[in-house]
């Protein structure tokens, strides 16, 4: 077996005349957490689909575990899915509800209890769904995802709609799932999240792969800056008159300047300024954030909100 637990090669689904994937090229690495982030539109739910064998791609190929999936049904009993949210009867308990969900699936009932402590409702697992927080749904759809004892877990947006407690709860799970050796790949706009626990990334605009590879990888992309501020509004103005005669492009924000540089060039400004009688109060490299590093390649405003 290849180190590769998904790989797409110009894979492709087309509506008529309209591609909602284009030529997609994308590797997931054994092991790891990817995140599959991208715009409204951009294609992920289509590609989530195919790797699922939930819809016939319109060209192009793709691996899930070293099998194609033009043979669904030799991989699809090692994958693990939740998508559109979990969907479970209200009445019954968290465990009634993965004991029906495992007869169906064929899947064995040993596992229920551990699986519901993996997802830290092992002092839950009695009570009636319906009575579970919105957190405690997703952890049990997470849950019932496992039921296979799967070695890739697709999730499609498994924090959406939660308070920060929910997704750093949702976020520890799947750091442990990881690290127990499942690849997990996982759709979300959250992408502060996603930052903090995705080795890798695969990002999509209008339909196409636009990167894929490292989350540091893509970071570096993004311009590095430096924020500066003085204690007087007139230190700004000279900080930045120095730091565009040489080069580099400014911005002022309320009483901060930002200037695209690399971290380094801090204390040429530092000196230059203080030569000229200006005290600067504070230089310090700006980290570039996934957010930013999202807007600046897709173009998008606002996607916390945002559905596929």
């Amino acid at each position: 077996m290849s180190n590769r637990a998904l790989i797409v090669r110009d894979l492709s689904k087309k509506y008529g005349d309209l591609f909602a994937l284009s030529h997609a090229n994308f590797e997931v690495p054994l092991g790891t957490i990817c995140g599959f982030v991208g715009p409204n539109g951009s294609g992920k739910t289509t590609t989530i689909g195919m790797l699922l064998a939930l819809i016939a791609p319109s060209g192009g190929s793709g691996e899930v575990l070293d099998i194609s999936i033009d043979e669904p049904e030799k991989y699809l009993p090692y994958i693990g899915a939740m998508i559109e949210g979990p969907a479970f009867y209200p009445a019954l308990t968290g465990i009634q509800n993965l004991k029906v969900l495992a007869k169906i699936g064929g899947f064995s009932l040993n596992r229920i209890p551990e699986l519901l402590e993996l997802v830290g409702l092992g002092n839950r697992g009695d009570s009636k769904y319906k009575t579970y927080s919105l957190g405690m749904k997703q952890r049990l759809g997470i849950a019932a995802a496992l039921l296979p004892n799967p070695k890739v877990l697709i999730l499609d947006e498994p924090t959406n709609g939660l308070d920060p407690a929910g997704i750093q709860e949702v976020r520890d799970l799947l750091r442990k799932l990881a690290d127990s050796g499942i690849t997990v790949f996982v759709s979300s706009h959250l992408l502060s999240e996603l930052e903090m626990i995705s080795e890798y990334l695969v990002v999509l605009r209008e339909g196409r792969v636009i990167f894929s590879g490292k989350t540091k990888e893509l970071l570096a992309k993004q311009q590095p800056r430096i924020r500066v501020k003085s204690d007087h509004p007139i230190g700004i103005q000279i900080a930045r008159e120095i730091a565009e005669e040489s080069g580099h492009n400014c911005e002022i924000f309320g009483d901060e300047l930002l200037v695209t540089a690399p971290p380094e060039y801090g204390s040429e400004l530092n000196r230059q300024s203080f030569s000229r009688g200006i005290t600067l109060t504070e230089i310090s490299p700006i980290r570039p954030s996934l957010e930013e590093t999202f807007f600046e390649m897709t173009g998008t405003e606002m996607i916390h909100e945002a559905g596929r």
